[in-house]
């Protein structure tokens, strides 16, 4: 029987956020909060993929959420944002490009 990726067992402990990844994502969650768009955030580490969540305020759902899954990396990109709805707003595997979907624009929910 072989293993394919989906199979393969995943590194021990969760995966998480880098400092060289945390740098650019804190600094599009600074620009936001000055812009006073957003004003709270939470990370998380899980088994499969880390989670960096920002919130117009604390008590809410995440407004978007930035996501880190190492296994997608060779298919459609490690990471991915994705908007309060569940859905994915952009992804890739340069974080710098995903996190481009913050510039210059405000986002508004279409009914």
């Amino acid at each position: 029987m072989s293993i394919t990726p989906h199979d393969a067992p995943s590194p021990a402990g969760p995966v998480f956020f880098d400092r060289r990844e945390l740098d650019p994502i804190l600094r599009v969650y600074g620009r936001m909060v000055a812009q006073g768009e957003w004003r709270d955030y939470a990370m998380v580490g899980h088994k499969d993929f880390a989670e960096f969540a920002v919130f117009r305020r604390s008590g809410d759902a995440p407004l978007y959420r930035i996501e880190k899954r190492p296994a997608l990396q060779t298919r459609q990109g490690q990471w991915a944002v994705i908007g309060e709805g569940g859905q994915i707003l952009k992804r890739g595997r340069d974080l710098a490009q995903v996190l481009r979907v913050f510039d210059g624009r405000k986002f508004q929910v279409v009914d």
